[in-house]
């Protein structure tokens, strides 16, 4: 479960290349993109590893949800499930709304190396890829101008989010909470920094307030036309610019959050992560996770942490990667807040 924060209380063909991928960002700024070189003609997926990591991330689980592979096989170039991704989330404005600016960045990257190589030490197997989970656009408590109760973060805030990941080689989330606006009207916003082959997506049901009421007076809701509508988004940018797959991280801790989920359309150019948002003690963390995740199988999932709110009843603590895999499935996009 995400929080309002501050804002809520105030407001041609292929070639090989030896040169890293640059692009030059709005701000004017030249950022090393590291996931991918310009032109880069990648290695096709190994499908033989890619369906024995998916065996493996099942974690024995016997309903049939899991152990099989789940859609086409991706693009090559693909994250998932070849390495895990455990990154920080926030906002540069707010100190309240997670790691990703409550602390300065080089602190950040100190803390989130640490949970990096907590990872790495409970699953040797699994290589680690670090990122930065950015929300690019936050619901308000207050209208705004246009009446949609969004704060839009500019190009600025973002290009500082980009070097702040060039820092550690790191990927990049961009994420969006639509307010009374709409997912179609609001990711358009973001395209240039989705064609960075480093920067991916995540969108927040929480915050898609569809029968207008306030941002977090309810919980809001995403039907699958609108996770279609994004997948259809990133894979023309994947195709049109020689990328490697996105990956769509889909907030999730409620049934409703997401509707009709057998209608979420699996693409070879993205990668969607159906992600296990809510806070609490470990017990009712789990029990979430069983209930709202592992039942309505999309494709891969995610398990958020929360340094503060999962420890606001005693004796609480915070659970840890050796807890996680023990999980069906095993996630593979761990989020720390």
């Amino acid at each position: 479960m995400a929080s309002l924060g501050v804002f809520i209380s105030c407001t041609s063909d292929a070639k090989k290349t030896n040169d890293k991928a640059k692009t030059v960002t709005a701000a004017g700024d030249t950022v090393a993109t590291p996931e991918a070189e310009v032109g880069t003609v990648r290695e096709p997926v190994d499908t033989a590893k890619y369906d024995a990591l998916v065996k493996k991330m099942a974690n024995g689980d016997t309903t049939g949800n899991w152990a099989g592979r789940k859609g086409p096989y991706p693009l090559a170039g693909a994250i998932l499930p070849f390495k895990r991704i455990v990154v920080y989330y926030g906002n540069l404005h707010s100190k309240k709304m997670g790691a990703l600016g409550e602390y300065a960045p080089k602190e950040m990257w100190s803390r989130l190396n640490q949970e990096v190589k907590h990872w790495e030490k409970a699953d040797p197997s699994t290589p680690v890829q670090p990122g930065v989970h950015y929300i690019a656009s936050v619901a308000s408590g207050t209208p705004g101008t246009d009446g949609m109760y969004i704060n839009r973060m500019g190009d600025k805030q973002i290009d500082s989010v980009l070097k702040i990941a060039k820092m550690q080689n790191a990927i990049v989330f961009l994420d969006i909470q639509v307010g009374l606006s709409t997912i179609q009207k609001e990711l358009p916003r973001l395209e240039k920094y989705l064609k960075l082959p480093h920067v991916h997506l995540g969108i927040d049901p929480e915050f898609s307030m569809k029968d207008g009421s306030k941002p977090g007076k309810k919980i809001g809701t995403y039907d699958a036309a609108d996770i279609n509508y994004c997948s259809d988004f990133l894979a023309k940018l994947v195709r049109a610019n020689n990328l490697p797959p996105k990956v769509f991280v889909v907030h999730r801790f409620t049934r409703k959050m997401v509707t009709n989920y057998k209608n979420i359309k699996l693409r070879p150019e993205v990668q969607v992560v159906m992600h296990m948002d809510g806070w609490g003690e470990p017990d009712l963390k789990i029990g979430t996770y069983r209930h709202f995740i592992f039942p309505e199988p999309v494709q891969f999932t995610g398990f958020k942490l929360f340094y503060k709110n999962d420890l606001k009843k005693a004796p609480n603590r915070l659970m840890t990667p050796e807890d996680l895999l023990k999980l069906k499935p095993v996630p593979m996009y761990i989020q720390y807040q």
